[in-house]
């Protein structure tokens, strides 16, 4: 069944699932701020700033009218720190009880909130249905139709089902689930252990340093999940494990490229500034740190990383305080 769906955010990834909708044949809308940009899609069918070079499917539409928004299918492609703003501006211009699936992955500083929380949170007295679309998805190589899975959770379960429907393809395979949380957390967590991967390559450790850093790492992530509520068998999946690799070897991750330009010993200041991009690890970081204080959960990787980032310590010393532990059982 084909259906019109738009997509906010006109990043990479906004700008790959809305080219993916295309392809399968939906109508499909993408609403951004840049009207240069829009145009470019438009009438070159590409995107200059996210994803120079790649083409777009033709039939893709991009606009800067928020009137795009108020389609009953409506992806979220904003930035965590960013969408309880976006919302809060554009909550008028939405469906009377719009089907939102958010493809952005983090945790907001301050409030702590997943995405879904945002979204409840700003969307108060109005009735709306949410899904959240994660798991190991490099924009680029989607929109060169190389194989991908991912996973979408909500909590109705015969929506997933419909849902999942819309994304699957030959090239693109769409997995659901119920743990919208566990799923959430997955794509928020995994961006701090990309940092950290990325640091331990950036001062050549080596690969038994990676392989050490992903499997503690995922340990991390799974208590902080259950410790939340999540299902500690999420972050086997897509969302967290796939996710985990993903970003934590492929140089594409954006928060892997932060760890290995800090390893090299740039300034997290140079790094963000001349990134292009956002790099949510960054700031999911000091709020997962946060959160497994107040949940007194042990995290270590994420300690060192929060030291890294935002208490100037540099990157040996962080990586030494991680091996000199005290030890225990596994």
């Amino acid at each position: 069944m084909r259906h019109t769906i738009t997509v906010a955010g006109g990043g990479s990834w906004g700008t790959a699932l809305a080219h993916l909708l295309a392809v399968r044949g939906h109508r499909t809308r993408l609403w951004l701020r840049d009207a240069a940009v829009a145009g470019a899609i438009n009438s070159r069918h590409e995107n200059p700033r996210y994803l120079p070079g790649l083409a777009l499917h033709p039939g893709l539409e991009a606009g800067t009218d928020p009137g795009l928004l108020g389609t009953e299918l409506l992806l979220l492609a904003i930035p965590c720190q960013q969408l309880r703003g976006w919302l809060h501006a554009m909550r008028h211009h939405l469906h009377a009880e719009p089907v939102l699936i958010n493809a952005a992955k983090g945790l907001e500083r301050g409030s702590l909130a997943p995405c879904s929380r945002i979204v409840a949170e700003e969307l108060t007295g109005r009735p709306f249905h949410y899904a959240m679309l994660s798991g190991p998805s490099f924009a680029a190589e989607v929109v060169r139709d190389q194989p991908t899975a991912v996973v979408l959770a909500t909590a109705e379960e015969a929506l997933g089902c419909r849902l999942r429907e819309l994304f699957s393809c030959a090239t693109f395979r769409c997995y659901s689930s119920t743990d919208v949380l566990g799923v959430e957390l997955g794509g928020a967590l995994k961006n701090v252990m990309a940092i950290a991967a990325g640091v331990c390559d950036g001062l050549g450790l080596g690969h038994n340093s990676r392989a050490a850093l992903l499997t503690r790492g995922l340990a991390e992530m799974s208590r902080i999940g259950e410790a939340c509520g999540a299902q500690a068998a999420t972050f086997m999946g897509l969302s967290g494990l796939g996710d985990l690799v993903l970003t934590c070897t492929g140089d594409l991750s954006r928060n892997r490229q932060v760890g290995l330009r800090l390893g090299r010993g740039e300034s997290l200041e140079h790094i963000t500034s001349s990134l292009g991009m956002v790099a949510e690890g960054v700031k999911t970081t000091a709020a997962v740190h946060d959160l497994a204080r107040r949940l007194g959960v042990d995290t270590p990787v994420t300690d060192a990383v929060q030291g890294l980032l935002h208490g100037g310590e540099s990157p040996r010393k962080a990586v030494m305080r991680l091996m000199t532990r005290t030890l225990r059982q596994e």
